[in-house]
């Protein structure tokens, strides 16, 4: 079945709702990690931090504290990779078999999806996780490059290398944690799609819950209000 003839089998609001959808993702993503904004995101905020960090970490004694939280970071990158896995594996298994969820849809619509209508809605659903753990992946394999650059830090502060290669770390640093930042946000996203199972109008409203909670989380939070005053000493 070629592409046109497969979006014929859906109609104009779920067309619309898919649209909506990824537009609200990109708008998103670029209002989160926009550096210069005048309203910065959690997520740009902590990038200060942690610029602050690697040059703390360039004259703390010992410096086990802070291997320890750059590895309590892969940790928890970790578990969520693994989730992921689960949950693709489930999301695999119910596309041999979409009765369960058109039992489901049923009895939220006045109309039954064709199987294959069901298959796409999963596979648009797995996209996002599949999108979260490449993300959970990467980041892990970024906080490891930063463990390298931070262990190729001279003990010494006052070797002319020693700042330099901080601020390397930093900027991997950085990465690593927009990554994963990305990949939490696909998390998001994919728990958020499940509202197209019921229907477009289902994809619509959880869709708008899930991106409305992200702007909170990001923009009007209590966390964030209490990063701000450390930011504002900044130069």
């Amino acid at each position: 079945m070629d592409l046109p003839t497969l979006l014929l089998q859906f109609s104009t609001a779920d067309l619309l709702a898919v649209a909506y959808t990824l537009a609200g993702v990109a708008a998103l993503q670029l209002a989160i990690e926009r550096p210069n904004a005048r309203h910065p995101s959690v997520s740009v905020i902590m990038a200060y931090y942690r610029r602050d960090w690697m040059r703390e970490f360039v004259t703390r004694q010992p410096r086990m504290y802070d291997a320890s939280v750059l590895d309590g970071l892969r940790q928890g990158i970790t578990f969520y990779a693994s989730t992921c896995m689960l949950a693709l594996g489930g999301g695999l298994a119910l596309l041999g078999d979409t009765a369960p969820l058109e039992g489901l849809a049923d009895a939220f619509s006045l109309h039954d999806d064709p199987a294959l209508v069901m298959k796409v809605k999963i596979v648009f659903i797995l996209s996002f996780v599949v999108n979260g753990f490449l993300k959970f992946v990467w980041s892990h394999r970024l906080f490891g490059y930063c463990s390298l650059l931070m262990a190729s830090v001279p003990n010494d502060p006052e070797h002319p290398a020693a700042y330099d290669r901080a601020a390397r770390a930093a900027e991997v640093n950085i990465t690593a944690a927009k990554n994963y930042n990305r990949g939490l946000r696909s998390v998001y996203y994919a728990l958020g799609t499940l509202g197209w199972l019921v229907g477009p109008w289902g994809l619509f409203l959880t869709m708008t819950a899930t991106i409305a909670t992200l702007i909170r989380r990001e923009f009007a939070s209590q966390s964030r209000a209490a990063m701000l005053p450390r930011l504002k000493e900044d130069p």
